[in-house]
């Protein structure tokens, strides 16, 4: 069986969920899809990429003039912007990948009325088929209004009802992959992402994020209870989204405990 020709899929769900592991799945499964993880250029999502007008890009190319090939091979033009791709960038110097952080349109970098607008411009001039996104639709957006916008759950749901119109018409499905114990999630996901040494890096790095936000420190909350909590409460919203907004047009899946018959029977 084969997904349905030109339907869009969007791979949604928690940290550890199995995202990655899904939209591969969905790749087998849909012939001549075109794949889009995050870092890559993608008509939607700009996660891990650097959004630069032209006065940025050229304090870019002249700070780094020996990765201009790079560059200029990452790098997409979209309206007056400079996308850059900046993790598909090799180098040593991690300075670049600090420096091009900065541009990233995330963690509260952008006043909220020039981020939605960024959001719902994109979102709405999407026209593609045959396309799968891994974790374009939730993650990064909920993340940034929760943690660093300290936006109500009514307010997040008022974003996602404009972001509704701007898919109207648009072929998609959500596929959710829903984490029954968070808890156990994060502590098998921190096992499997370790460096050399063992050391727990990924966790290290989580949970230093979510540390740092203006809601854990307006909250006082911290380390991996604050994280856990804050997940929980990420996909009960992510769910609450799928069944008011998206009915009909997602399906909610047990994270690592479908099978392939219920992938099957998703698409």
């Amino acid at each position: 069986m084969r997904g349905v020709i030109g339907l869009n899929y969007f791979a949604e769900g928690l940290q550890g969920s199995g995202k990655s592991t899904l939209v591969q799945r969905l790749s087998g499964l849909c012939s001549g899809s075109r794949i889009f993880r995050e870092g890559d250029y993608s008509p939607i999502e700009l996660a891990w990429c650097a959004y630069t007008n032209e006065r940025q890009y050229l304090a870019v190319k002249a700070k780094y003039p020996e990765l201009l090939s790079q560059i200029h091979a990452n790098t997409v033009s979209e309206d007056d912007r400079k996308i850059i791709c900046y993790t598909k960038i090799q180098t040593a110097n991690e300075s670049f990948y600090r420096d091009l952080e900065q541009y990233e349109i995330y963690n509260g970098r952008l006043s909220q009325e020039e981020f939605q607008s960024v959001i719902l411009r994109r979102f709405a001039r999407w026209n593609g088929d045959n396309m799968i996104f891994e974790c374009a639709l939730f993650q990064n957006i909920i993340t940034d209004l929760l943690l660093f916008r300290n936006a109500s759950d009514d307010e997040i749901i008022g974003l996602y009802r404009q972001i509704c119109r701007a898919l109207a018409g648009k072929s998609f499905r959500i596929i959710y992959l829903e984490t029954e114990d968070v808890r156990e999630t994060l502590r098998a996901v921190r096992k499997e992402r370790t460096d050399e040494n063992g050391n727990e890096v990924w966790f290290s790095m989580l949970c230093g994020f979510f540390d740092d936000s203006p809601y854990a420190k307006a909250h006082g909350v911290s380390g991996e209870e604050g994280l856990i909590a804050h997940l929980e409460q990420r996909q009960a919203l992510e769910l609450r989204i799928c069944k008011e907004l998206f009915p009909g047009q997602h399906t909610i899946l047990k994270s690592k405990q479908y099978t392939d018959a219920d992938l099957i029977a998703s698409l």
